[in-house]
Parts: structure tokens; C-alpha cells; sequence
């Protein structure tokens, strides 16, 4: 089993960047997929970015492609997402996961965090 909690969410003005991470406990993961998504009140969740285990892969939703960024560093067991040129709609609760089977298509996201909330003023 592994733990996963979020940190870096706040209040930002819109054009602004935040830095999410999520560190993980319980197990390493740094063979393991991991993704970030968030949920804005009355919409269903969105996923954002994911990252494969070495870092040598990445994918991101058209909605945030060129302005956010997902990496990770293995030996802190963490995963970040910069947020930059933030819009008034990325106000949401962001999660981060993680698929705990090696290789596994197609992608399952087995732990979740709690979440963090971004909220970005005009």
C-alpha cells in the first residue's frame, strides 16, 4: 500500500504559477506511473499530465499542454506538476496517483491523494 499527499495548492493570481507535489510513503513508486488530475465544483474529474516511472515519458490533456509540467525526482519518492500562466478555470482540487502494476496497459490508477485545492483569481 502506499500514501500519497499533496501540497503546493493556494490562492494565486490569474498569469501566475504554482508548484505541486506529491510525495509518496508505504512503498517506492519510482518504477510506477504516475498522474496528476483535478476537479473544479459540479464537473467531473480531469486528468492533467502523467509520467512514467523514469521520467522518460510524458502526456498531458490539450487544456494544459505548453503551460503545465509534470516531473518527478525517484529518490524523494515525489512528483511535481509547475503550473504556469494559471486561468481562472484551473480552479479545482488537484490529485495526484499512482498505477501500482508495473507496465500495466491500460493505465489503472490504484491510490489517490487527498487533494489540494488551486484557486486562481482574476
Amino acid at each position: 500500500q502506499v500514501q500519497l499527499v499533496e501540497s503546493g495548492g493556494g490562492l494565486v493570481q490569474a498569469g501566475g504559477s504554482l508548484r505541486l507535489s506529491c510525495a509518496a510513503s508505504g512503498r517506492t513508486v519510482s518504477m510506477y506511473v504516475m498522474g496528476w488530475f483535478r476537479q473544479a465544483p459540479g464537473k467531473e474529474r480531469e486528468f492533467l499530465a502523467e509520467i512514467t516511472g523514469t521520467g522518460g515519458r510524458t502526456s498531458y490533456a490539450d487544456s494544459v499542454k505548453g503551460r503545465f509540467t509534470i516531473s518527478r525526482d525517484n529518490a524523494k519518492n515525489t512528483v511535481y506538476l509547475q503550473m504556469n500562466y494559471l486561468k481562472p478555470e484551473d480552479t479545482a482540487v488537484y490529485y495526484c496517483a499512482v498505477d501500482l502494476v508495473y507496465n500495466r496497459r491500460p493505465i489503472e490508477y490504484d491510490y489517490w491523494g487527498q487533494g489540494t485545492q488551486v484557486t486562481v483569481s482574476l
